[in-house]
């Protein structure tokens, strides 16, 4: 399913939610107003959500140059949470541009579900 302006801005603000509840449950919290980044386990990261039909999660390009992981929180048919940490030279190395042709047009890359579950490092699973 493709995004609009309309349904993007209510992604986003899903995701921005879900990604401060995970923060708590990882006993964090999200420090930014503007984007889904925190200090987890003494590594700067970002907590990117993905609904149970989504199967890849995306950063900006200037994001990943001050990250040292991506936290994917895939949402499973059950509701919970699947939270894999992938490294940001893994995603930089995997990642694939947005299919956006509106702003997020050239920011952005995506990586899929499988690379984090086959290349990343499982920490846990959550519900919200």
């Amino acid at each position: 399913m493709t995004q609009n302006q309309s349904s993007g801005a209510a992604a986003n603000d899903w995701g921005r939610q879900t990604a401060r509840i995970i923060a708590e449950k990882l006993g964090t919290s999200i420090s930014s107003k503007i984007s889904n980044e925190c200090i987890y386990k003494d590594s700067h990261v970002v907590i990117k959500c993905a609904k149970v039909d989504t199967d890849s999660v995306g950063v900006t390009y200037k994001m990943l140059e001050r990250l040292d992981f991506v936290v994917g929180a895939f949402q499973q048919a059950s509701g919970k949470f699947e939270l894999f940490q992938l490294p940001v030279s893994i995603f930089d190395r995997h990642m694939r541009a947005t299919a956006s042709k509106g702003a997020a047009k050239g920011k952005v890359g995506i990586v899929r579900q499988t690379v984090f579950e086959e290349q990343g490092k499982y920490i846990g699973s959550v519900t919200i």
